[in-house]
Parts: C-alpha cells; sequence; structure tokens
C-alpha cells in the first residue's frame, strides 16, 4: 500500500511490444468473435481507469504522460511486394500519431528465408528503464507477453515504479494451418505489480467495455481503404502479373473459418490464411467467391494457398 496526495497527478507511461499488439489485434479481427480491431484510444482509456481502480484514486487524475510503439517493419521494396501493406502501415501510423503515440522502428531481418524481429525487446527495455528514471512514471504499462522483459521489470521495481502489464491468452491457427497457443509469461506476470488478464476482461466485462475497447465496424476497419482505390495502373499491373503465372491456381472459397479457410481444389482442399490475401480483407469474403493463387505442399502433404487473389466478376 503506498500513500500519496488524494490530488496528484498520477504519471503513466505505455510501451507497446508492437508485433505482440499487432498479433491480438489481428485475433480480435480475424479469429474472435468480435470482429474487429483493438482500439488504441479505446484501450488508453481503459488503462486510466484501470490504473485509478488499482491505485485508488480518480480516472482525472491517472494521464497517460508518455506512449511509445516499438516494432520491426519491412524495408520499402520488400513491403511494396504485398500488396498494400505500405498503405496500411501508414494508415496505423496515422492511428498512432493522432493518439500521441511515439513509433519506434527497427529492419525485420531475413535469415535462411525466415523474416524475424531482432532486438526490439532489448530497444523497448533500455527506453522504457530509462524514461521510468527520469520522467519519474508512477506506473509503467507494458503491453506484452514474453518472458524478456522480466529483467526490465525488476529494473523498474528498483526505482519504485509500478508495473502493469496488459496480457492475452488464446488459441491461433498460422499461415501453414497448424494450431498454436498465446501466453502470457507466468515469470513475468509474477514480478508486475498489476498483472491484467485481458481476454478475461474482455469476456467478462460485458458489452459497455468492448464498445470503447474495440473499433466499431460500421466506421470501418484500420486496415482497410475507406473511399480510396489504389492507382488504377498499379493494381493492374500487379493483378496482370499474377494472371500470367502459369504455376497460378483458380476454383472457389469452399469454407471460411476462425481466420482461415479453405479452397476448393481436389483432390484436397486447399488451406488458406488471412495473410494469403492479397488487397483484400479476410472478413470480407463470402463462400462462393472465386480467387487465383499459388499452391504449395507442406510437410504431410498438406496442400497451403498463398498469395490468394480474389477474382471480381467483370
Amino acid at each position: 500500500m503506498h500513500y500519496r496526495n488524494p490530488n496528484s497527478l498520477t504519471r503513466i507511461g505505455v510501451f507497446y511490444d508492437g508485433n505482440y499488439f499487432l498479433h491480438v489485434s489481428n485475433y480480435y479481427n480475424y479469429t474472435h468473435e468480435r470482429r474487429s480491431r483493438i482500439s488504441i484510444n479505446g484501450l488508453h482509456d481503459f488503462i486510466r481507469q484501470k490504473v485509478a481502480e488499482v491505485e485508488t484514486c480518480e480516472t482525472r487524475l491517472c494521464q497517460i504522460v508518455d506512449a511509445h510503439y516499438f516494432r520491426g517493419r519491412l524495408t520499402a521494396g520488400e513491403a511494396s511486394q504485398r500488396g498494400d501493406l505500405l498503405y496500411y502501415e501508414r494508415v496505423f501510423d496515422d492511428i498512432l500519431m493522432s493518439e500521441g503515440v511515439t513509433t519506434h522502428y527497427l529492419p525485420v531481418r531475413s535469415t535462411l528465408g525466415k523474416k524475424h524481429e531482432k532486438g526490439i525487446d532489448v530497444w523497448l527495455a533500455l527506453e522504457a528503464f530509462e524514461m521510468a528514471f527520469y520522467k519519474r512514471f508512477d506506473v509503467l504499462v507494458l503491453i506484452a507477453a514474453d518472458g524478456d522483459y522480466v529483467p526490465l521489470v525488476r529494473k523498474l521495481n528498483t526505482l519504485g515504479t509500478r508495473v502493469m502489464v496488459l496480457g492475452w491468452d488464446f488459441e491461433y491457427t498460422d499461415e501453414d494451418g497448424s494450431r498454436f497457443y498465446t501466453r502470457t509469461s507466468q515469470d513475468l506476470l509474477a514480478e508486475v505489480t498489476y498483472p491484467v488478464a485481458m481476454q478475461d476482461v474482455i469476456n467478462e466485462r460485458g458489452e459497455a467495455l468492448n464498445n470503447t475497447l474495440f473499433v466499431p465496424r460500421n466506421k470501418g476497419k484500420v486496415f482497410t481503404k475507406q473511399g480510396e482505390a489504389p492507382a488504377e495502373n498499379a493494381l493492374e499491373e500487379s493483378n496482370t502479373a499474377l494472371l500470367n503465372d502459369e504455376e497460378r491456381k483458380e476454383s472457389f472459397i469452399l469454407s471460411l473459418k476462425e481466420g482461415f479457410g479453405f479452397i476448393k481444389y481436389p483432390p484436397n482442399n486447399v488451406f488458406f490464411h488471412y495473410t494469403s490475401l492479397r488487397d483484400y480483407d479476410f472478413n470480407d469474403l463470402i463462400i462462393g467467391d472465386r480467387v487465383q493463387f499459388s499452391l504449395d505442399e507442406k510437410d504431410g502433404g498438406r496442400a497451403v494457398g498463398y498469395d490468394v487473389l480474389v477474382l471480381h466478376e467483370k
């Protein structure tokens, strides 16, 4: 129990592990029944209310004085090969900027054809500790799940900075059709002052909270162009290049699941993941849509579709 002037300001610093947050937001947009992304504004309002609750003070006296987002990012050349990825990243950058979140990016590295982030957790930890030391946050909110952040939390504890972790636990299907679990490190939760199981908050707090935590579907999706179309020549060249590829296959959507679906293609149906769609939102798909795709066979003979292009009837 800490004692404080009831009228003093509670200073909050928020630090996002961006890759983790995007993973969580994708889960709620494509897999969870909400079918909507997490709202940055709504999340910040929730943080202020939660800090006020655990610190036993008024919400108006709990203010986010610093917010930082750390993530690896593809080069412009690589992003240009993945549909409208550059546009989507700029849209999200605009949202972060409008909410006063400072962005920090490192280039994504490639090893043996695999993309991976390196150094993001170290960079976040160094910046978070330095800012906590100089800016004297009362509460530092960490949006992360990795046990690698345990040393950071221990260092923050020596400063007397209370740490709140927002973590999510859920199950999901990856782009190869394998089932995985996302779990918040128990070692991390054991070190922090205020562990918050966000999946329980969302499932138990009811519709009123969820309406503020998520982007309303009727107001447009965070990563969907609203009223804009890509340059006609660019889109035409992109689609023509795909259509002229002799290795491309064509069929129709047979079924849609939680963030993935199957394309009819005998003798076995072809699995595809929402990340495989090109210039299209998974939530806009309907069974029967005609698609073109590249086919790959994984271990065990599983057929997986990549670079899936929705074919619109003229």
